[in-house]
């Protein structure tokens, strides 16, 4: 990542500016201490400070997180979400746990490169390697764990990623320059949750209008896995350790988020696509200061500032979600999919109505021929279940974005519209632009906007136009 000037990034710490909250940290020499640049306290002298591209190089460095802004809760760098290389791919592996589940061999196996190269690339782009970013993820979620949640510190420990107790106390008097039962002695009073559950406050970039962004996701929920009332958006997630049932509704500044585990380290990994899902670590400056500067599109961004490009919690469901939604109404599809996870989900919890989606592992054994659809589309779903099961295709966080659109346009019945909705939504790509997609055509046709190029003047958050077109309809 290359950082802004020193000056510039001076400046923004001088102007206590939240906008760079994530894209940056500075550090103060003389207290040994990292903050955001938006954080409250007294600015240090420029001669003083340096800039770091991540709370893990800052701490890399030595520097303790400031216990006032908390800067290692920021929003993530939205840079890693826009970018398709090495490194973005890796920080979105690390960003859900993968490190703590398969070790940085795994991670490198699941990238395609050696260990020795990814590490080298991460140095270079972001001040750490694959140990320390995931060293500084850690620590968060400890201090989330310990702030909000009556678990033993012992399980706090093994639940945040650490391999022993020492080493959970070493990093967090490294961190935050205090003991664990610090932390929690200090931790703010709220409500105590229900028994088993985690509530956590997931941080953003204003603006955001996160109630349309809940209100997109109901109104595509899905029964028995998804639910949507009264301003919360609930759904079932399969999470590495077992079932977990994630609540997000609008809270003060931020997203509030109720988890329910049950294996408490999949904490890491639950959150990061919850973020995904919600698409938290969007600059929607930038984005709204691109799209804003066409005259045609300016008017849809005045009205709706900081409108995110929605994500996926898992690759196969979208690709589910893709297929059948091809040629018929977003009601039609809520139902077929319904009938499709009451035949083959499984029930997230006993005694509970919460339904999870079944695999592609699952989904590839079942019988096509009883799939409540017509018999091609049904083989286009169990084609992409047999390559995603098989290792042919990718749709997670790390996959190259452009080698899988391929793999998915070598599949049967998957076009290009198919193939760039997944694009978009189970990769997360901000700069898709479905210039084939009938609702959006029609409304750039309303609008007067041509797509009839790609719109490179729309880059890189095309996906945002597409986004902007869908609602300009309603």
């Amino acid at each position: 990542m290359i950082l802004p000037d020193p000056d510039t990034c001076y400046r923004a710490v001088q102007a206590r500016d939240p906008r760079f909250d994530g894209w940056f940290f500075i550090a103060v020499r003389t207290t040994g201490i990292y903050c955001r640049p938006s954080c409250p306290a007294i600015t240090p002298k420029r001669g003083n400070v340096e800039f770091h591209p991540s709370a893990a190089a800052a701490q890399r460095a030595g520097f303790r997180a400031c216990k006032r802004c908390r800067p290692d809760a920021s929003p993530g760098s939205p840079e890693w979400n826009a970018r398709g290389d090495l490194a973005g791919r890796a920080l979105r592996l690390i960003n859900d746990g993968v490190i703590d589940r398969d070790g940085v061999p795994g991670l490198a196996r699941r990238l395609g490169y050696s260990e020795r190269q990814l590490n080298r690339t991460l140095l270079a782009e972001v001040g750490a390697g694959p140990i320390a970013l995931a060293r500084a993820q850690r620590a968060q979620t400890a201090r989330v764990l310990l702030e909000t949640t009556e678990l033993p510190s012992t399980d706090v420990a093994f639940a945040a990623g650490f391999s022993s107790v020492r080493q959970f106390n070493e990093t967090m008097q490294d961190v935050f320059a205090t003991t664990p039962t610090g932390l929690r002695a200090k931790r703010r009073r709220i409500p105590r949750p229900e028994a088993g559950t985690i509530q956590l406050r997931l941080a953003y970039r204003a603006p955001m209008d996160l109630g349309a962004t809940l209100d997109y996701l109901g109104t595509r929920a899905i029964p028995g896995v998804e639910a949507y009332l009264d301003g919360v958006y609930t759904r079932a997630v399969r999470a590495p350790g077992g079932p977990a049932v994630v609540s997000c509704s609008t809270g003060e500044g931020a997203v509030a988020c109720r988890v329910r585990l049950t294996d408490q380290r999949d904490l890491v990994a639950v959150v990061a696509r919850v973020r995904r899902l919600l698409d938290l670590d969007a600059d929607p400056t930038a984005v709204d200061a691109q799209l804003g500067s066409d005259p045609a599109l300016a008017p849809l961004v005045v009205k709706r500032p900081g409108l995110r490009s929605p994500g996926a919690i898992d690759g196969f469901e979208m690709a589910v979600r893709a297929v059948i939604g091809q040629q018929i109404s977003v009601a039609g599809a809520r139902t077929l999919l319904g009938r499709v996870v009451a035949a083959h989900g499984s029930l997230a919890f006993e005694g509970e109505p919460w339904l999870l989606f079944p695999t592609a592992g699952e989904f590839a054994s079942t019988n096509p021929a009883v799939l409540p659809m017509p018999r091609a589309r049904a083989a286009t779903l169990h084609a992409v279940a047999r390559a995603l099961a098989d290792g042919a295709l990718s749709l997670d966080p790390g996959a190259d974005r452009a080698r899988e659109r391929d793999a998915l346009l070598a599949l049967a019945g998957i076009g290009p519209w198919t193939a760039d909705y997944l694009r978009m939504r189970a990769l997360a790509d901000p700069d898709v632009l479905l210039a084939r997609d009938l609702g959006v055509s029609r409304s750039a046709s309303a609008l007067g906007v041509t797509l009839a190029d790609t719109r490179g003047d729309w880059a890189p958050w095309r996906s945002y136009a597409t986004h902007h077109l869908w609602a300009a309809l309603h």
